[in-house]
């Protein structure tokens, strides 16, 4: 029996001394890693969604991707209009969709994420299917806080958070 296996083409791109791992399908980005995210994790992490996917590094098909990061890095684009290829389940895909309409330079708490999506009681839902988010920045989940203004968890660390919130001007 023949089994269709998925290509995930990825690079890596060096920002400001810090290297993120980049990866997409032919449809779009699937994952956007922290600073602190190898290879080896990106790799686990989509091989977690569908076991049937290869990996190949390729410069070439994800220079768009890595032009839209350095554009954002750099404070010339203010959004990644890039394609994405997400995965999750539909209570993901909701809360993923709901972080896409955060603006640039402005947060929301997990409870207005929550009453976005018609779900006000799912905060801690929420909070997980943000920390499941694949594509990071992209998907802005660092937009996120917590209702008494403290940063709240990333799962790429505190501290890129806050610089891409100050780099927002949020």
């Amino acid at each position: 029996m023949d089994r269709n296996v998925d290509v995930i083409y990825f690079s890596s791109l060096k920002s400001n001394g810090e290297c993120m791992i980049l990866a997409a399908t032919e449809k779009g980005l699937c994952w956007a890693g922290g600073f602190n995210e190898t290879e080896e994790d990106m790799k686990t992490w989509l091989l977690k969604q569908n076991p049937d996917q290869s990996f190949e590094r390729n410069e070439e098909k994800l220079q768009f991707y890595k032009r839209a990061f350095e554009n954002y890095f750099s404070g010339e684009k203010k959004m990644l209009d890039v394609p994405l290829d997400l995965k999750g389940t539909a209570f993901q895909l909701a809360v993923w969709e709901a972080l896409q309409h955060i603006p640039y330079g402005e947060t929301r708490t997990y409870s207005e994420i929550a009453e976005a999506i018609g779900n006000p009681k799912s905060i801690r839902a929420v909070g997980t299917a943000i920390g499941r988010n694949p594509v990071l920045i992209a998907v802005p989940c660092h937009r996120v806080i917590q209702k008494n203004g403290t940063l709240g968890g990333f799962r790429a660390g505190l501290t890129l958070k806050k610089s891409l919130l100050q780099l927002e001007g949020a």
